[in-house]
């Protein structure tokens, strides 16, 4: 085949140091945050919410050291799915990257929803007419037409080039900073820490509270592993790669818990969490409308920054397992004039599209879903950057983990409430049975896919995935030889 008609396959690197630390901050940092905490409020406490979230945050910094040295170590799109390979190989790596593609769409159908949830406070006509009813809340026609109308367009921001939507990420970025440190200002000024603490009632066990909202934050912390998964399109020194994905999980859980504890403090937590808007209603009860818009703008800002950067995300992943021959390799196809993986952004939107139309009752089946495949891809980065550090001592990384000791907490303790979750009849189980339904749905259909993808070589599949950097995986002073394939031990072997 000509290069003139072969598929092109490259992805651009237009992604400034900026623009990659608004990626994955600003991807992270969503919008249900800022008004669902009336409802967890009410169910865990504000310290639930609170030190749940700090104990999250944690365990993501502790993890995205992983991803920090890894995404260094081979900067190439799909982060999980490749290191994974490189550790495990095959089915390994198709578990985490199946793992993470559903992380990523049960935050963008939460979107789909979330997005008309949030213009229905301005326009309350959108919440009328014909509609149906999922899990006894109505999603009405108007609304659903919103969501999709604005899935539409962070598609197309997508489709037409990284550049335009990291560049878009930036201004909204700045902008919810701006906002979100006059929030602070204002609540911890004219509020009390008598409204804050004791931060439970009486009928609330902290512990189990906290440990319960682990799940999740684990989704409101979902992004900044798309630093690692947009690597391949970084325009700077990979050094600075693993510092994005460090400096973007400090700066969004900090500008979570900060807020958070803002708008519990200008009133008491207990009100608050028998309000409709949470953060919103709070600081309009405390007196300040304007910032209780403003708190409305962050929400808004953050439900579109956070669209935007899974959307992008999300696409690379597919492209990646296409690459490694998991999926059919026309979703490895990008667009030759603005260099974005076309096929696969496609293929995105129809997922997308398929999940929200559950509608605002399937917000939570969506959380706690996404937190706990999440929990999963995290733990499988931990483990392959263990085993590639022992099997391949000379894959070094730009940016270096001092210390393994770090990435292995986080990962048990991932580990253990991903284990958690999937104990019926728990407080930290999955709800019954919708939400097992939807797991096992999911489950299944990445047991067909992987039934049914191309029979390739290994060794060709890996190299597609690492590019350049295919000979850090070769015995020291031949790059041009084969890794041993038997025993399942080497990066190409077939399992």
């Amino acid at each position: 085949m000509s290069s003139e008609s072969a598929p092109h396959t490259q992805l651009a690197k237009k992604i400034s140091f900026f623009g990659l630390i608004s990626l994955g901050a600003a991807g992270v940092i969503g919008s249900s945050w800022v008004y669902t905490n009336s409802r967890f409020f009410k169910l865990y406490g504000a310290g639930g919410e609170i030190f749940g979230l700090i104990v999250a945050v944690v365990i993501a910094v502790f993890i995205a050291l992983s991803y920090a040295e890894l995404s260094t170590t081979f900067p190439r799109a799909g982060g999980e799915v490749v290191y994974t390979y490189v550790a495990f190989g095959k089915k390994t790596s198709f578990i985490a990257g199946w793992a993470l593609v559903g992380a990523y769409l049960s935050s963008l159908a939460f979107y789909v929803s979330a997005s008309s949830l949030l213009l229905g406070m301005i326009f309350p006509g959108l919440a009328v007419g014909p509609g149906y009813t999922i899990a006894g809340v109505e999603m009405h026609l108007p609304e659903l037409a919103v969501g999709i109308l604005i899935t539409l367009a962070v598609f197309a921001f997508n489709y037409f080039g990284v550049n335009l939507t990291s560049r878009a990420q930036q201004v909204m970025f700045v902008a919810m900073i701006i906002i979100g440190i006059i929030l602070v200002i204002v609540g911890f000024s004219h509020g009390s820490v008598h409204n804050f603490w004791p931060a439970f009632t009486p009928e609330q066990n902290p512990f189990t509270s906290i440990v319960r909202f682990i799940l999740p934050a684990m989704t409101f912390l979902t992004g900044f592993e798309l630093v690692a998964v947009m690597a391949e399109e970084a325009n700077m020194p990979t050094k600075r790669i693993g510092t994005c994905v460090i400096l973007s999980i400090v700066c969004a859980g900090v500008f979570y818990v900060i807020v958070l504890l803002a708008s519990a403090w200008v009133i008491p937590w207990q009100e608050t969490a028998n309000m409709d808007m949470g953060t919103i209603s709070a600081f309009n009860a405390a007196g300040f409308q304007i910032l209780g818009y403003a708190a409305y703008a962050v929400s808004a800002l953050g439900l579109v920054t956070s669209f935007l950067g899974l959307f992008a995300a999300t696409p690379r992943l597919i492209l990646s397992l296409s690459r490694a021959n998991i999926l059919p390799t026309t979703f490895a196809k990008t667009h030759r004039k603005y260099g974005t993986p076309s096929n696969a952004l496609w293929l995105t939107l129809i997922f997308v599209l398929a999940f929200g139309w559950l509608g605002k009752g399937a917000i939570g089946w969506f959380l706690d879903m996404g937190g706990f495949t999440i929990a999963i891809a995290w733990v499988l980065t931990v483990v392959s950057l263990i085993r590639i550090r022992k099997k391949y001592p000379n894959a070094k990384g730009a940016f270096r983990t001092p210390t393994l000791v770090l990435p292995a907490i986080g990962g048990l303790i991932a580990i253990a409430v991903a284990i958690a979750v999937l104990i019926p009849n728990t407080p930290l189980s999955l709800v019954w049975p919708a939400e097992y339904i939807i797991l096992a749905v999911w489950i299944i259909a990445g047991f067909v896919l992987y039934l049914l993808r191309p029979k390739v070589d290994d060794q060709n599949n890996l190299k597609a995935l690492l590019g350049d950097s295919y000979d850090l995986v070769q015995p020291a002073g031949d790059a041009a030889s084969v890794p041993p394939a038997s025993g399942g031990t080497g990066p190409g072997s077939a399992s």
